[in-house]
């Protein structure tokens, strides 16, 4: 089949409401139109220029200070050597692993919010970053082997789904059963870890001590790979079904006189922040604020009803690369790790969450 999508934005005047774009187009023998929000790609356009920038700023600043054209012309391989060295073996990896753990975590809470119903269901907690932290450390501690963190967190962090979905019975995603299960499994899995530290000797716990507080420093490539492999896809496959994802948010009747198989979309969205998730934390240990205020900040931002997928994900990177930042120059050379930072920001603002009146548990 001969496949041509010519777009073209209508003029003013045109059917589009206000405050859309209507795109316009052909695939084949099929006339295709789609609204998109004004807002929204104006926003999406600002947290790309400003991750852009966050990045750029913790490739310049440090021990040794350097302009935006030196760290451009180190990336380039050119340059003194002591440059190439800082920008491309000591910040370059730090950098890519902090865009992509937060724009993982940010993604991830966004589909659990809306699969739950609910803006506090995100994976830090409903214990999905514990279980997969508790997963990762018993690897660390008992095996040693590089990948074998990433393959532990995916078992813990969909293990710990499970349970939770299993405790709330078939209704519980809908209230706070669900919330309170994965509160619970949430703490024994911390107790595990803190427990399973404390058996072993001092350079072991050392070596897993990272994953229990959340940091970036001397992250593994590997794992740093393997997230940022599965990153790219798994945005991709969530906004293909943004569309379906938004009926979640409605009443199942609703849902399925639409014709949406909800069993097969929740199915798929919790593939989708499992899979995030453990990845994520394999990288950077448990940063799950992220995944609660990212969300927030970006359908505060969007102002639509829609779910902001890319949006989340966008601020979600933002997040992380400026607490990253913020924990290395803050008390300098003392480095502060990113999930203190994350955890002193966000916890006031999950009280304000919590204690605002006009707080709906509906994302």
């Amino acid at each position: 089949m001969n496949a041509e999508l010519p777009l073209s934005s209508t003029l003013p005047g045109s059917t589009a409401p206000r405050g859309y774009w209507l795109l316009k187009g052909r695939l084949g023998s099929r006339q295709l139109s789609v609204l998109v929000p004004r807002r929204s790609v104006a926003v999406n356009l600002t947290l790309l220029v400003l991750t852009l920038a966050a990045a750029t700023a913790s490739l310049c600043m440090g021990s040794m200070s350097l302009s935006p054209a030196e760290v451009w012309t180190a990336l380039w391989g050119e340059g003194p050597a002591l440059h190439k060295l800082v920008v491309q073996e000591l910040r370059l990896h730090r950098v890519l692993a902090g865009f992509a753990t937060g724009a993982a975590f940010a993604l991830s809470g966004c589909l659990m919010q809306t699969l739950a119903r609910n803006r506090l269901a995100t994976p830090g907690i409903i214990g999905i970053d514990n279980a997969a932290t508790a997963f990762a450390v018993a690897s660390v501690i008992g095996t040693g082997i590089a990948l074998a963190p990433p393959a532990m967190s995916l078992v813990g962090a969909a293990t710990a789904t499970a349970l939770a979905f299993g405790l709330s019975g078939d209704n519980g995603s809908r209230g706070y059963r669900f919330i309170i299960a994965g509160v619970a499994i949430g703490a024994i899995s911390g107790a595990i870890t803190q427990f399973m530290l404390s058996r072993v000797a001092i350079d072991d716990a050392n070596a897993a001590f990272p994953w229990t507080v959340g940091s970036l420093n001397a992250r593994s490539k590997e794992a740093t790979l393997l997230l940022g492999a599965a990153l790219l896809p798994c945005l991709l496959l969530a906004l293909r079904w943004a569309s379906s994802l938004r009926l979640v948010q409605v009443s199942e009747a609703v849902s399925i006189g639409l014709g949406i198989n909800l069993k097969r979309v929740r199915r798929n969205g919790l593939i989708l922040s499992v899979l995030l998730t453990g990845l994520a934390v394999a990288v950077a240990g448990p940063v799950g604020l992220v995944a609660l205020i990212g969300p927030e900040l970006a359908r505060t931002l969007c102002r639509h009803r829609g779910v902001p997928l890319l949006a989340s994900t966008l601020c979600g990177a933002l997040l992380m690369l400026l607490a990253d930042l913020t924990g290395r120059m803050m008390l300098a050379p003392l480095e502060i790790p990113v999930g203190i930072v994350t955890a002193v920001v966000g916890s006031p603002y999950l009280l304000w969450m919590l204690l605002n009146p006009s707080f709906r548990s509906q994302p």
